[in-house]
This record gives C-alpha cells, sequence and structure tokens, in this order.
C-alpha cells in the first residue's frame, strides 16, 4: 500500500469517525430547548462535501455550546467578555453611508473594533473595513479554500487573531487534506505574523478567545488548552484535563475560565466543575462545583452566566434532585451568575417551548423563538422583562438560517434584532414594545453566502453597520426620538 492511499484512508477514517461523533453527541445532549431539528446530525454531516466537512465537525468538541447559540458557521457558543473594542458613543465626524461588496471577503460574518470592521470570507480568511468609509483596508487571502466558517479576534496589542487551513494541499481524490492553524495577523498591515497547528478543525468561540496578555487556544491536544503569546504565538503554559471529560472554555475580563463535565453522563450529567485558570501561569484553581450540567450562556460584569435545567445551589430539603419542572407548556430552567470567589446567584426561569437563539447582552438574556416571539430576562434575578413578537421574518424550522445577536442602543432605549431576509425591528428595552421597522439592501439567501450565514447588526454610534454574505451598508437609520 502507497504512503499517499495509506494518509487517504486514514483521513477517510478519521472524517468517518467524526461524523459518527457529530451524530452521537448532536443525539444525546440535551439542548436546553434550543431548537435542534430531529434531523439536525446528519443535515450537518451532509452540509458540505467531505473536503470541507472536517471544519464544521470539528465543533463536535464544543457542541454543547449549542445551548446558548449555534455552534456551527461565524460566533455562537461563549462569548468572551473582553475581544471587542469600545464603539464609538457617537459617530465621528467623517462618517458617511457606504456600501461594500467584496465578493469573499466578509460571508462569513464580521466583528466591530473600534473603529475598524474585520471580517471573514470564502476567499479571504480576514479582511479589514474602515467602519467610518467602508474602505477596504488590507485582505489575507484564504490558504487554498476558504468554504469553512471563521472569524475575528481582537485587535489587541496591534495584532488580530483568526484561523487558515493548515494547508493548501489535497488527497488524491480532491477531498480537503484537513487540519487548521490559528493565526495571529498585524493589525495595521495583514501581515500574517504566526501561525500554530491546531488539533481539529474547530473554529467556533470554543476554539481561541482572548485573555489577559495572549490568546486561549484548544491545543495542542483535544483535551487541552493553551496560552499563547498575541505577539509570537509561541506557548505560555498548558492545561489538560481527562479524557473522560468535556469542557467548556470562557474568557471572564480576560481571565480564562472552564465548565467540565464527565463525558460518561453528558446526557444527565452530577456534577459540572468550575475551575479559573491563572491568565499568567496557568495555574487552576476550582471555584465551584456546582450540581447537574451548567453550560456557558456569556459573560456579564465581570460574572460567568451558566444556563441548566437543574439550580446551581443544590436541590430544596426533600425537593430531589433539583431539577427543572415542567407545568403546562413553561419549562423552568435556570439562570446561574457565578463570581470569582465562587458566590451563586441561581434563580429558574419560565420558558415556552424552544428558541432559536439564547444571548447575553449586558444585564440581560435574550431569547428567539421559531415562532418570532422575544423574551427578555433579568440576570440577577431571572424574572422574565417581556415577551414579544420579534418583528422580523423568521428563518423556516427545515434552514439552518439565523438571525443575528441582539443590538443595545442603550441612549435610546432600543434593542434591535436584524434577520437574514433584511429585516430589521427595534424593540423598547423596558417593555418589549415595537418602536420601529424597517430594511437594509442585505443580500437575500441563496445569492449571496448560502445557508448557515449569520447576519450581523452593529450600533456604530448612532448609525447602523448591517452585514450578510458579501454585502456590508452602513447607513443612519430614521430613529423615533
Amino acid at each position: 500500500m502507497t504512503k499517499d492511499h495509506t494518509d487517504h484512508t486514514d483521513h477517510t477514517e478519521h472524517t468517518d469517525h467524526t461524523a459518527q461523533r457529530v451524530r452521537q453527541t448532536l443525539q444525546s445532549v440535551a439542548l436546553d430547548h434550543v431548537r435542534a431539528p430531529a434531523d439536525l446530525a446528519e443535515k450537518v454531516v451532509r452540509r458540505r462535501s467531505r473536503r470541507r466537512f472536517a471544519q464544521i465537525a470539528g465543533a463536535a468538541a464544543a457542541v454543547t455550546a449549542v445551548t446558548v447559540g449555534a455552534v456551527f458557521g461565524f460566533g455562537g457558543g461563549p462569548a468572551p467578555a473582553d475581544d471587542r473594542s469600545e464603539h464609538p458613543a457617537t459617530t465621528p465626524d467623517d462618517w458617511r453611508p457606504w456600501q461594500s461588496e467584496v465578493r469573499g471577503a466578509s460571508e462569513h460574518g464580521c466583528e466591530l473594533a473600534g473603529t475598524d470592521l474585520y471580517c471573514s470570507g470564502t476567499k479571504h480568511d480576514l479582511a479589514k473595513f474602515d467602519a467610518n468609509t467602508g474602505d477596504e483596508l488590507w485582505k489575507v487571502p484564504v490558504n487554498g479554500e476558504g468554504n469553512g466558517p471563521n472569524r475575528a479576534l481582537g485587535p489587541r496589542d496591534g495584532m488580530v487573531v483568526g484561523f487558515r487551513n493548515h494547508t493548501d494541499k489535497k488527497q488524491p481524490n480532491g477531498d480537503y487534506m484537513g487540519g487548521t492553524d490559528v493565526m495571529g495577523v498585524d493589525a495595521d498591515s495583514g501581515t500574517v505574523r504566526w501561525t500554530v497547528k491546531m488539533p481539529h478543525d474547530d473554529r467556533t468561540d470554543q476554539a481561541a478567545m482572548l485573555i489577559d496578555d495572549g490568546v486561549l487556544a484548544a491545543t495542542p491536544t483535544t483535551y487541552s488548552v493553551s496560552a499563547l503569546s498575541i505577539r509570537t504565538g509561541k506557548t505560555k503554559w498548558t492545561h489538560t484535563w481527562p479524557k473522560d471529560t468535556n469542557c467548556e472554555r470562557a474568557s471572564v475580563d480576560g481571565v480564562p475560565y472552564l465548565t467540565c463535565i464527565k463525558t460518561k453522563t453528558v446526557a444527565d450529567p452530577d456534577r459540572t466543575e468550575v475551575i479559573r485558570l491563572d491568565p499568567a501561569t496557568g495555574e487552576a484553581r476550582t471555584v465551584r462545583s456546582l450540581p447537574g450540567g451548567h453550560h456557558v450562556a456569556g459573560v456579564s460584569a465581570g460574572r460567568l452566566v451558566l444556563h441548566s435545567s437543574q439550580d446551581a445551589n443544590g436541590p430544596a430539603p426533600g425537593k430531589g434532585k433539583g431539577k427543572g419542572k415542567s407545568e403546562g407548556k413553561a419549562t423552568y430552567a435556570w439562570l446561574t451568575l457565578l463570581t470569582e470567589s465562587g458566590e451563586v446567584i441561581s434563580n429558574h426561569t419560565a420558558q415556552k417551548g424552544s428558541y432559536v437563539s439564547s444571548d447575553v447582552v449586558g444585564d440581560r438574556l435574550y431569547t428567539v423563538s421559531g415562532k418570532g416571539r422575544a423574551e427578555a430576562y433579568d440576570l440577577s434575578t431571572g424574572k422574565r422583562l417581556w415577551n414579544r413578537s420579534v418583528g422580523i421574518r423568521m428563518p423556516a424550522d427545515d434552514t439552518m438560517l439565523f438571525i443575528s445577536a441582539p443590538a443595545e442602543f442603550r441612549s435610546r432605549g432600543h434593542v434591535y434584532f436584524f434577520g437574514p431576509y433584511g429585516d430589521l425591528a427595534a424593540l423598547d428595552r423596558e417593555t418589549g414594545e415595537r418602536v420601529w421597522s424597517g430594511r437594509t439592501e442585505a443580500v437575500e439567501p441563496g445569492s449571496g453566502p448560502g445557508q448557515g450565514a449569520h447576519p450581523r447588526l452593529f450600533v456604530y454610534g448612532d448609525v447602523f453597520i448591517a452585514a450578510f454574505g458579501p454585502r456590508i451598508t452602513s447607513y443612519r437609520p430614521d430613529l423615533p426620538e
């Protein structure tokens, strides 16, 4: 048997094994009410040809993050607390309405950082635009092909972090060779300064996030994380956990945290260990051992936000395991805030049915159901503040389309929702009443990035930047005062 044939056989077996892991994990993990069609596992496996399947399937290691948003594509999963610069409070004087349509530069999504917009697409792993004018500043071409998901982290210390293919080579049959690098790019010039090979093809939020003085990357194995220097990519320290354990990651004000569950009990876990890693040394400290299974929902005011079907404080006397209960169509799910000292605030929330998105924004949790109902919850009390129509056209259940994470405009008291069909809606932050609706010139699904892409909406001063597919639009909406 030739070496090429051996390599191809090994890769095929690895891909088949990964596909089976995706099926098993998606079918066994409790998705905590986030919409997941019954045939989601097969949809994911069939979603792309094998040459890119490895990149989509790489999310299997982080698939439990489905509880707080879509794992696949751009974004989703636990959101680092400090991976974006502050957006300007007022629109700069040199801003003007603009529209950019650079094919291959933004199909996988964008991130706003200060006055810069960092995007990723099918032909460019990273591209930088001026948020004031839409001018293209630089692009990093893909290494081979760019059909897989991607995203940008930063800038931090003059660097932007992203992902790229480890090689542009293909197997003899033309299939994708496999392999992903995390890379550091000079934020001014767009020059790739360093790359580090990952042990998987996961490019979700669980694959890498910014921490103090570095990048927390899921490397060198699937059972470890390493702190990399953001300037050089050199490993500063590595933390490893047992192979029978799955650990989600989060960055709280630059400090890395792990929430770890034994994989043998992932469907009905007994405990979740919350571990703090010192960003300078990697020293591990168990912050709290929580009963039941808890998943990272986000970060708020220096606290880790967890989502579960069980009270993090444990059951009340005589109440069994303390799991959420159902009354009619209402299911009680638990929101937990956890501080660095281990203080726990855990409250149940009444949630009806399933939802397609769940996002922590400031001191709120916003969820949206497949029927287009938006709900707002206070993180500190678990109280539902309102339940209203989201006001935008929702993706059908049989698609893999998503809506943008909510964007708050605090000075106006609005929260905005943006869908994949170009619809925009503003709801009153306190009451949920719809106060405005409009449209952007966003590309219709199928003519741009194809299904699975995430629309993004950013509030930039008093203007919007809406990105979906290859088209990015910045304009000042006619909003009510």
